[in-house]
């Protein structure tokens, strides 16, 4: 018997005890679960539930208990095929978009998507992509290395909306593209190792415009295009290159707007290491309602609780321990249990989440 989160029940597992909330009995023990059943599941406010063993190992009998999610994580043989699939795509789109921006060679979405696709096609769904991202933040933060992070995102984001097959795909080509722009800028300032000077950031803004004229005479989807140009736009007008405001923006450019932040803000830097998750999501639920689609913003809001509920992180104070309970309200200030103290980070304001571990 093990205990699963919500997010990690599949068909054909079966219950180890009955499920019951406020005293309705919701599903029986030795129920074999259904597509339909975990649906049921999904709309009670329940942390996880206890299945029987499975014959075959899985991924948490593969490792010791004691080590952390994160360590569990890097051992697990999907992280290394993860790995090397996602370090491949990262350096196809290099090349690809070398040729594309120094030798104005053809665009073909369909090739250039294909490692993108096939690094997604690496996981068996017991660990998400955003814990893999999470345990490569060591690693180089190139400009083809944080598009193909947000390729990933937009790839998963898209499925959360119910986007259909096309659609996903080109949300996906959205997140590869959005930043080729940058590659017109000068290393010296991409790669600056501390603050822009104002100049320096005025420059650095006109990527969205270089990478639109890079895009704009290839015959692909508009929206790509369009997410090349608009993604640094805000829905309060405070965005750039243009200023636009809510309708004015393409409804891609606004997803991998989020995208891009959530990307940027937790990857590892050479002026900063990674920030947390949580800060990141604090930030979004600080000032995103205003600066962002609330449709979209929330919908990858909500769908983060399901990726880091049951992670094992670290408090400013230096306690560890486990998610058990995240507020829908307020994303950024789960409860946690460290050893026998259930710690409520929306009443006892002065801790944060420092790390996830």
């Amino acid at each position: 018997m093990h205990r699963v989160s919500l997010s990690e029940l599949k068909s054909g597992m079966v219950t180890a005890k009955d499920i019951i909330v406020d005293e309705q009995l919701i599903v029986s023990k030795g129920a074999v679960l259904s597509d339909s059943a975990i649906e049921k599941l999904k709309k009670y406010v329940i942390l996880g539930i206890e299945v029987e063993d499975e014959d075959t190992e899985t991924f948490t009998k593969e490792v010791e208990q004691d080590k952390s999610y994160s360590e569990r994580v890097k051992n697990s043989q999907e992280f290394s095929r993860f790995k090397n699939k996602f370090n491949d795509a990262a350096e196809d789109l290099q090349r690809t978009i070398n040729d594309v921006v120094e030798k104005n060679k053809p665009l073909d979405i369909d090739v250039m998507l294909h490692p993108v696709l096939e690094t997604l096609d690496s996981l068996d769904n017991k660990i998400s992509v955003f814990a893999m991202m999470q345990n490569m933040r060591d690693y180089d933060d190139a400009t083809y290395v944080h598009c193909v992070n947000v390729a990933l995102i937009c790839n998963i984001f898209s499925k959360w909306l119910d986007f259909t097959e096309e659609e996903t795909k080109i949300a996906t080509a959205c997140g590869l593209l959005h930043d080729i722009g940058k590659l017109t800028i000068e290393k010296d300032i991409i790669q600056k190792p501390g603050r822009l000077t104002d100049d320096e950031y005025e420059i650095i803004k006109q990527h969205t415009i270089a990478g639109y004229n890079l895009l704009k005479n290839y015959h692909i989807d508009l929206h790509i295009k369009n997410a090349a140009l608009l993604h640094h736009e805000r829905c309060d007008g405070s965005g750039y290159p243009y200023g636009l405001t809510r309708n004015q923006i393409d409804s891609y450019a606004k997803m991998v707007a989020i995208a891009d932040v959530y990307d940027a803000m937790t990857a590892t830097r050479v002026y900063r290491d990674a920030l947390c998750p949580f800060e990141a999501v604090s930030e979004f639920e600080e000032d995103g309602l205003q600066k962002y689609d609330t449709k979209y913003l929330m919908t990858f809001l909500e769908n983060m609780e399901n990726t880091y509920l049951l992670n094992r992180v670290r408090l400013s104070d230096g306690r560890e321990g486990e998610i058990i309970f995240m507020r829908r309200d307020m994303l950024d200030k789960p409860t946690v249990k460290c050893g026998m103290d259930f710690i409520d980070l929306a009443i006892q304001k002065d801790l944060y989440i420092e790390k996830i571990i």
